[in-house]
């Protein structure tokens, strides 16, 4: 059994697996390590990942790429503007704010959600890596970047649960690198702690962790990011730069064609690469627009001025991540640099100007994320025994608690859970109350999110609350907040406790204020009440229903509905391919046939029944190339089937001459055995023995003399399976003659002397 690790980048997918033997990385359906982040809606299918990718340059407008930059966003967010703006694809805002994509699907606008979207690409992932582990799996562990909000993450879970896959853990991307190296590196002394700076930059982000390891043990201390700060952005430096200078020198502008843009970009990520090895690079494109050939030629020098902004800004995160983990520079050991967009030359020397040590690259920049994420598969999963190693992640924001009485106080900022807290991690909040009421989750803090997102997590209900009318009883309410492993806000459980007091002192009077008066423990701590002195007769303790709405979320009824769509549209997917299988066939066997009518079977034909199957082939190839170049799978079989009824009784015959040539050897073989036989044998036997060989040979040497005088093309009079019959039909007779049991024969081989004791015979 194996476990997986899913990486899931903006431009690339990796799928790493954990097996017995250690970590291996997956390959795709055309042997490559990465898998495009894309999906391409057809006529009447869909084309993922690679397939995707290489359909993307004809169908612009029905592909979709980087759609993690999506996920629970708001349409009118100026970044996501800005994002769209890139993407060639239609959008338009759906009537919560969020986006929705358009695509032309089986001839109509279809409309899915960047979570449906999702869905497909890990439904392709999921298809791709059990096709390498040759059995279906559910459990995973999916990468996220540590920037993603509740919603994301929940949207992230959502879309997983949609392809059929079971997350065990969403993990963040520094912390799953952080896993895959300091789970190999065995020079950590238990001196002290090493301290080390992972910064990985990715296609579209730019994440920044410190990293505490320990021998045994590792500790986030903090996360910090630029979510808008990646190899993209480096790559439309470039492409901004050649639209200005091919609109100056060939009079084209290239923003106004979208297949001219796309082929720009890419031959601008291919530019960037080069000059991370070369001091220059050249830039051709054939035929870019308005059948236009086109030069251009940048140096690194002039590259990196361009950049110099979006340089300065990767020294942000990195000096906040310091700051946040109570660390100075000369505190950290390494600097680790990994992330598809980390491998310009200038960034390099920029991290070292900034933590004061060159940055290392141990680990593989594409592919450490989805290993340290099947390490985590195989460390949560019962199934792998894994050396104890401890992560202790973080939360990358502070979450606060409101009550219907206004904010929850817990000291400074009304915060339950601080930035920095380690995840998983549970508190416990009692109320004095007896009727339903609300809880809000929110984010304490809005310069600690991403741009442009909502500080709103969702609404917990807790109630209907049924208590005692008894005047004598004390009743509380208990709830149970979480912070998940999935860095997901929940209330896992709310508890009526109610207290019938023999004797009770009067309650002093609380201080009224807008802050809700209440108490807070951890799960392991005792709880206690410091205003009230009582002699407890009894507790019941009641369980209460709670429902949670989380803002821009998915209902149960919208995932139910996305799972269903999602399968029809594998299905449609699943048709079409079985459709291309057969017509595949079809056309293999009408060349095939073609062929050898005119060679191999040649003589095993008739002059008529050659023109007939020729005739037949002929119109079939038609018929594929023109009413037939996009039918159902049922009417190619149907096509298959009708050549295969004129061409069998041709194949029948050639192949039945090499049958019964065997099938003649082979029963000569076994009446010479017969006739071999030793002397231990009566007299009377041996006769009788003698009197069927002679017989079986006789009927073998007639009907093939009758047989040679027919012509090939014409249906066997003796065919291989009669002289098999006649031989089974002849070694029965000749056993119960020898008084042995009748065993089972076999024709494929020579076979053994007949045994004439009392046992049975094991003829091959």
């Amino acid at each position: 059994m194996s476990v997986v690790g899913f990486d899931i980048g903006n431009e690339n997918c990796v799928i790493a697996v954990s097996r017995q033997r250690g970590i291996d990385v997956l390959l795709n359906e055309e042997s490559q390590r990465e898998t495009p982040a894309v999906i391409c809606f057809g006529e009447k299918q869909r084309f993922l990942g690679s397939a995707g990718a290489a359909s993307a340059t004809m169908n612009p407008r029905s592909t979709i790429s980087q759609v993690k930059r999506l996920i629970g966003r708001n349409y009118g967010d100026p970044d996501v503007q800005k994002d769209l703006e890139m993407l060639p694809f239609e959008t338009s805002p759906a009537l919560d704010g969020s986006i929705l994509v358009h695509v032309k699907y089986l001839g109509e606008t279809h409309t899915f959600t960047p979570v449906q979207i999702m869905a497909m690409l890990f439904a392709h992932l999921r298809d791709v890596a059990e096709k390498n582990l040759g059995a279906p799996f559910s459990d995973c562990v999916i990468g996220i970047p540590s920037y993603f909000t509740d919603l994301q993450r929940r949207l992230y879970s959502n879309a997983a649960a949609i392809a059929g896959l079971k997350p065990l853990r969403l993990m963040h991307d520094c912390t799953a690198t952080a896993l895959s190296y300091g789970i190999y590196k065995a020079d950590i002394s238990n001196k002290g702690p090493i301290y080390v700076a992972f910064v990985d930059i990715g296609h579209c982000d730019t994440q920044v962790s410190i990293v505490s390891f320990e021998p045994g043990h590792m500790s986030i201390m903090s996360h910090t990011f630029d979510s808008d700060l990646g190899g993209r952005d480096f790559d439309e430096l470039l492409f901004s730069h050649f639209v200005a200078e091919f609109k100056k020198n060939y009079d084209i502008d290239v923003n106004s064609n979208v297949k001219a843009s796309i082929r720009l970009r890419v031959a601008c990520e291919k530019l960037k690469k080069v000059l991370s090895a070369n001091l220059e690079a050249p830039l051709n494109i054939e035929c870019l627009m308005d059948e236009k050939d086109v030069k251009g030629f940048i140096k690194r020098e002039e590259f990196e001025k361009l950049a110099a902004g979006l340089l300065e800004r990767i020294s942000v995160p990195c000096t906040r991540a310091l700051a946040d983990a109570g660390l100075t520079v000369g505190r950290i050991h390494s600097v680790e640099l990994v992330g598809s967009g980390s491998r310009i030359p200038a960034i390099t020397r920029l991290l070292a100007s900034v933590f004061k040590k060159e940055p290392s690259r141990k680990l593989n920049a594409s592919e450490c994320v989805a290993r340290g994420c099947a390490l985590q598969c195989a460390m949560l999963s019962p199934v792998f025994r894994v050396r104890e190693y401890e992560v202790q992640d973080s939360s990358p924001f502070s979450i606060g608690f409101s009550s219907d009485a206004g904010p929850i106080s817990l000291g400074s900022h009304n915060v339950l859970f601080p930035k920095g807290q380690h995840i998983p991690s549970t508190k416990v909040l009692s109320f004095h109350r007896n009727s339903l009421f609300h809880l809000e989750a929110f984010y304490t803090n809005l310069d600690d999110l991403p741009p442009g997102m909502s500080p709103k997590i969702g609404c917990f209900t807790i109630g209907p609350v049924e208590g005692s009318n008894n005047s004598n009883s004390n009743v509380r309410i208990k709830v149970r907040v979480q912070l998940n492993l999935n860095g997901i806000v929940t209330v896992e459980s709310a508890t009526l406790v109610e207290d019938n007091i023999d004797e009770q002192i009067p309650r002093r009077d609380a201080t009224h204020s807008n802050t809700e008066n209440m108490e807070t423990e951890f799960v392991d701590s005792s709880h206690y009440e410091c205003d009230v002195s009582r002699k407890v007769r009894s507790t019941r303790r009641i369980d209460i229903p709670i429902s949670e709405h989380i803002y821009g979320g998915m209902t149960k009824a919208e995932l139910s509905e996305a799972q269903q769509r999602e399968l029809q549209l594998a299905q449609q997917d699943k048709n079409m391919e079985q459709a291309k299988n057969e017509k595949n066939a079809l056309e293999s066997y009408v060349y095939e046939m073609r062929n050898k009518l005119f060679n191999t079977y040649r003589s095993f034909a008739s002059d008529q029944e050659r023109e007939g199957i020729f005739s037949s082939l002929q119109q079939t190839e038609e018929w594929l190339y023109e009413d037939g170049d996009d039918e159902t799978e049922s009417a190619y079989a149907s096509k298959l089937d009708d050549l295969k009824k004129l061409v069998d009784p041709v194949i029948n015959r050639y192949e039945d001459e090499e049958a019964r040539a065997q099938a003649k050897k082979h029963l000569l073989k076994r009446i010479s055995d017969y006739r071999n036989s030793g002397d231990s044998i009566s007299p009377q036997i041996r006769a009788s023995i003698l009197e069927e060989c002679d017989r079986a040979e006789q009927w073998l040497t007639e009907t093939s003399q009758q047989q040679e005088l027919l012509p090939k093309n014409t249906d066997p009079l003796l065919w291989s399976s009669e002289i098999r019959t006649r031989e089974d039909d002849f070694d029965k007779t000749c056993q119960r003659i020898l008084g042995q049991p009748v065993s089972s024969h076999t024709h494929s081989g020579d076979s053994e002397e007949p045994n004439h004791h009392n046992s049975t015979d094991n003829h091959s």
